[in-house]
């Protein structure tokens, strides 16, 4: 035993115990959130298939491995359609807890509104008038809520008594009540789906058990016909015997909502549910040991560009440079999947690079590849280079101008400016540098021209500033004079009288 977990703990690094530490939360918040819900047979069932599946890859089982896969191909969609309200919740839970609200509500504030709430039913139940109030939790009801009239007044039992009265126009609705106010009166709730058809329960309960299934809101219910009260939370619906055990689980709502800042977080978390944060961790040693784990050490090559970074402005790599090597890499096959290909890199670094030729050696720290890979190789081992400073001179410009047609000829031309700085090469400085501009297309017109043309840079040139100027040119083009035999000037032939 201890043959086999010694590779493992000697492989055992930083990363792992962060992959390890999300997974386990991850997996404990899940647990969680399910634990009190419905849907929670049907994730157990999702997870006995996974306990087989892994089984299945540990035993090389094809047959049962290849349909199990063919599943979880479409596993995204089938949580989608199941678990499609308590994703929406769950994600709506996530973003409440990113603003980082931290709740100060008062405690004898929360006392007074559980006893005025609490006492309201206890008489409406009495007189056998039927009401349903909505207390609501950290989750938002807006998308759960239709209709309804925002009140937005302090809660009261006069107020109460008002809007469940039954001429009122809003007794047959839901109030929704947060805090100390009632922000809603007359709303409608969505209905569940999962009273029996043979039960005693009006569509007062059917509502408040739809919202509860839905939402965090606890739900108080007044019963018209049988003057009872009833309480729905966490898709469950149970009967209140009387107001003090109403104004209890009141007190108990407002105190898991509202609940005090512990001087240990950390210790408060680890407190809680740690059933199923036990069950988290050794799901996500199994998961690791799985698909994070691997025994194997695969070898594989990759064609990767050679990058020349930080050669400073006033350098310049002369003739032809390797631009690809091939890189070999070794680790884990699960390593080699958080590897993008094309983010892979040879760096080399020219921040002190020398003047003239010089070789450079191409090794692994020139190369970044994610944890869990090494680099074993890389061809070629070594490149040559030659580096040389630019140095300043000035160099002039010529024109390239494209006549209209062999009738003309230019006259006269005129550049602005008629001469740049450039940088060359420091081996080229006493060559002659004369620039030309694109090709101009020029007018068949003897009036006087202006064209704007960019300057084409030979590639071991630079310009002083980086950018390419642009050159205005005046040509003035005249009629070329014509030559033809036919229109030379003809001999005369007049004889003198002694001729």
């Amino acid at each position: 035993m201890l043959t086999r977990l010694w590779p493992i703990l000697k492989s055992f690094q930083i990363q792992d115990i962060l992959d390890i530490a999300i997974i386990t939360v991850m997996i404990s918040a899940l647990l969680i959130w399910f634990k009190d819900r419905a849907s929670r047979f049907v994730l157990f069932g999702i997870g006995v298939l996974g306990l087989i599946y892994i089984l299945a890859r540990f035993f090389q089982l094809y047959l049962t491995t290849l349909v199990l896969q063919g599943f979880f191909a479409i596993f995204l969609f089938v949580i989608v359609v199941i678990f499609q309200e308590d994703l929406r919740r769950f994600f709506e839970r996530l973003a409440l807890w990113g603003r980082f609200k931290i709740s100060l509500r008062d405690v004898a504030s929360s006392h007074s509104s559980a006893e005025i709430i609490a006492h309201t039913a206890a008489n409406l139940a009495r007189q056998r008038i039927g009401a349903l109030m909505v207390i609501a939790g950290n989750e938002p009801l807006d998308r759960h809520l239709t209709g309804g009239v925002r009140l937005d007044g302090l809660l009261s039992e006069p107020l109460l008594e008002s809007i469940f009265d039954p001429h009122s126009k809003g007794h047959d609705g839901a109030i929704v009540i947060r805090d100390d106010r009632i922000e809603l009166f007359g709303c409608h709730l969505p209905l569940t789906s999962n009273i029996p058809p043979h039960s005693r329960y009006g569509l007062r309960h059917t509502a408040a058990l739809g919202l509860s299934e839905r939402s965090d809101a606890l739900c108080i219910v007044v019963s018209e016909e049988r003057g009872t009260l009833s309480l729905a939370q966490g898709e469950q619906l149970n009967q209140v015997e009387n107001a003090s055990e109403l104004r209890s689980a009141l007190e108990d709502f407002y105190a898991r909502n509202a609940p005090p800042r512990p001087q240990h977080p950390v210790l408060a978390w680890l407190k809680e549910n740690p059933k199923e944060k036990v069950i988290a961790f050794v799901l996500a040693i199994i998961l690791w040991l799985t698909f994070g784990y691997q025994r194997d050490s695969v070898r594989r090559d990759f064609t990767a560009p050679i990058e020349y970074v930080n050669l400073a402005p006033d350098w310049v790599l002369e003739g032809t440079r390797n631009t690809d090597a091939v890189v070999t890499l070794t680790g884990s096959s699960q390593a080699f999947r958080l590897l993008n290909p094309e983010r892979l890199k040879v760096s080399i670094d020219l921040a002190k690079t020398q003047p003239g030729k010089q070789e450079i050696s191409l090794t692994g720290d020139l190369v970044t590849v994610p944890p869990g890979l090494t680099v074993v190789g890389i061809k070629p081992e070594r490149i040559t280079i030659t580096a040389s400073r630019f140095t300043a001179v000035t160099a002039s410009i010529e024109a390239v101008v494209k006549l209209p047609s062999n009738d003309w000829i230019v006259q006269r031309t005129t550049l602005i400016p008629s001469s740049v700085r450039i940088l060359i090469p420091y081996r080229e400085r006493s060559r002659h540098f004369q620039l030309k501009t694109e090709p101009i297309s020029l007018h068949p017109t003897t009036d006087a021209q202006t064209h704007t043309a960019i300057l084409i840079m030979p590639a071991e040139v630079r310009l002083e500033g980086g950018k390419i100027p642009e050159v205005t040119v005046n040509v003035k083009l005249k009629k070329r004079i014509s030559t033809h035999p036919s229109q030379a000037p003809r001999p005369s032939t007049e004889m003198t009288e002694d001729g």
